[in-house]
């Protein structure tokens, strides 16, 4: 198997990892594509500390239970550039003994990424055997329902809120709950509930995402919120989690718009999140989106996809996952940006990697999306296109993409036709995200009339590529 392996050409600035070492060359995303343009540059990633903030989360599950070990990677998610991960809590590893808490795992995780300068989503899962009626102690595991567990249960949470006051201020629900058939709405809507207000109860600045559905049904949702508002608690929550994967990742929208409409029936202030999706680099034949004969290629456009549609359709976005993990008694689990062996040492860097750090090099807080860009994009398939302006400078850019099928894995463009009104783009350049290449747009293909561009015979395939201001770029 091949992979996006890096050189040794890692500058002081980049981590220490135990793998791999983090290719920072120009030619560090290596594909297949000629769009026939005249290559200017490639975009240089930014660190996570070098960005102020961005809409995206990165997984970096299952540590919890042991399937994937942090130590492995630790070194590559600063690198990669994104602020906030995502980590599990654990009753079960923590709460081996009963009513004896060991945090020691936790703290390392907690510590070491605090001491990385970044932000931490905390999941309060999954149940513990150690209690009757203890609950399932893995993905689809149901919760706690005797008294005892319950109480429990309550323990642990408010042991742990307690201990990461001051560290955590981002606190995630039981995960996936709606895959356990025996948890109805009003189950979750009621546990949800019990955990968030022990959270809030020791640390009233927290910020909960609710509910955490593996689902993005809005009839779901909807069940959930009138549940959670028939006792007046849908104000606990600062967002609403869903996850909801799909072979075309454009294909989710539809299902999203009506849940943020849905949303809004009940709440002025909270927001719906996606919380979990990612795509495999290889055919799998167990979880989310197997079956499907995946590379490393369609990998990582599908995540391009899948972040940028999150972006242009304003919700939080998280990527899943920074590693591939073995999830025991089931299979690797092969959705990370790092390929890792079945005992957990990370022995190569995936193209996706490399795609997500283009991704967000480019897109951070300074950008704001123009709502209602006046866009055409004449092509033989359906397409999507979203622009952006940056806030201090207003410099413009427009992301698009052939949206209308599963992603493949050539890097074979046709020529779309592309007019813009009323968004000044002076010195426009073309952008390939996967690679992060940057290229010069002919004057020939340039027409400007009346405060309307039009873009003659440009490259579009089934991956973003983007138009944008050459100045706004660092390449």
């Amino acid at each position: 198997m091949l992979f996006a392996v890096a050189v040794a050409t890692c500058s002081a600035a980049i981590a220490t990892v135990a793998g791999p070492q983090i290719d920072t060359s120009a030619e560090r995303a290596k594909t297949a594509l000629n769009p026939g343009l005249k290559q200017l540059g490639t975009l240089k990633p930014r660190s996570a500390n070098e960005i102020a903030g961005s809409n995206w989360t990165l997984g970096c599950e299952t540590l919890d239970r042991d399937f994937a070990d942090y130590q492995q990677y630790k070194g590559y998610i600063v690198p990669l550039g994104i602020k906030t991960i995502r980590l599990q809590g654990g009753w079960a590893k923590t709460e081996k003994v009963k009513g004896v808490y060991d945090f020691s795992w936790l703290d390392t995780l907690i510590d070491d990424a605090r001491g990385r300068g970044l932000n931490i989503l905390l999941e309060t899962d999954y149940g513990n055997l150690l209690y009757e009626g203890g609950g399932g102690a893995d993905l689809a595991g149901g919760f706690p329902t005797s008294e005892t567990a319950l109480a429990a249960w309550d323990k642990w949470v408010e042991a742990m809120a307690t201990r990461y006051k001051g560290k955590v201020t981002d606190w995630a629900m039981w995960n996936e709950p709606d895959i356990n058939k025996k948890h109805k709405p009003q189950d979750i809507a009621t546990f949800n509930i019990r955990t968030a207000e022990i959270i809030k109860r020791v640390i009233p600045e927290a910020r909960v995402a609710g509910l955490s559905l593996a689902s993005s049904n809005p009839k779901l949702l909807e069940s959930c919120l009138k549940a959670l508002a028939e006792q007046g608690k849908v104000e606990l929550f600062h967002w609403f989690i869903y996850h909801g994967y799909a072979m075309n990742p454009d294909s989710s929208y539809k299902n999203v718009e009506e849940q943020k409409a849905t949303l809004a029936k009940f709440s002025t202030k909270a927001k719906m999140r996606q919380g979990e999706n990612g795509c495999p680099s290889e055919k799998a034949t167990r979880f989310a989106l197997s079956n499907h004969l995946w590379t490393q290629s369609s990998q990582a456009k599908w995540d391009l996809r899948r972040m940028l549609g999150d972006l242009g359709h304003d919700v939080e976005s998280a990527v899943f996952t920074i590693c591939d993990f073995n999830h025991t008694g089931r299979e690797i689990n092969r959705k990370g940006l790092l390929h890792a062996t079945a005992d957990k040492q990370v022995d190569g860097i995936k193209l996706a990697y490399y795609s997500v750090q283009n991704c967000v090099a480019v897109f951070d807080d300074t950008l704001e999306r123009i709502k209602e860009p006046a866009i055409t994009v004449t092509f033989d398939k359906a397409t999507a296109s979203y622009a952006y302006r940056n806030k201090a400078t207003g410099h413009n850019l427009i992301a698009l993409w052939d949206n209308s099928g599963t992603p493949d894995d050539a890097f074979v463009t046709r020529p779309a036709q592309v007019v813009v009104k009323d968004l000044a783009i002076a010195e426009p350049v073309w952008v390939d995200l996967v690679s992060g290449r940057v290229y010069e747009i002919p004057a020939e293909k340039i027409q400007r009339a009346g405060g309307v561009i039009t873009f003659k015979d440009l490259p579009l395939y089934d991956a973003p590529v983007l138009i944008a201001e050459k100045a706004l770029l660092k390449f």
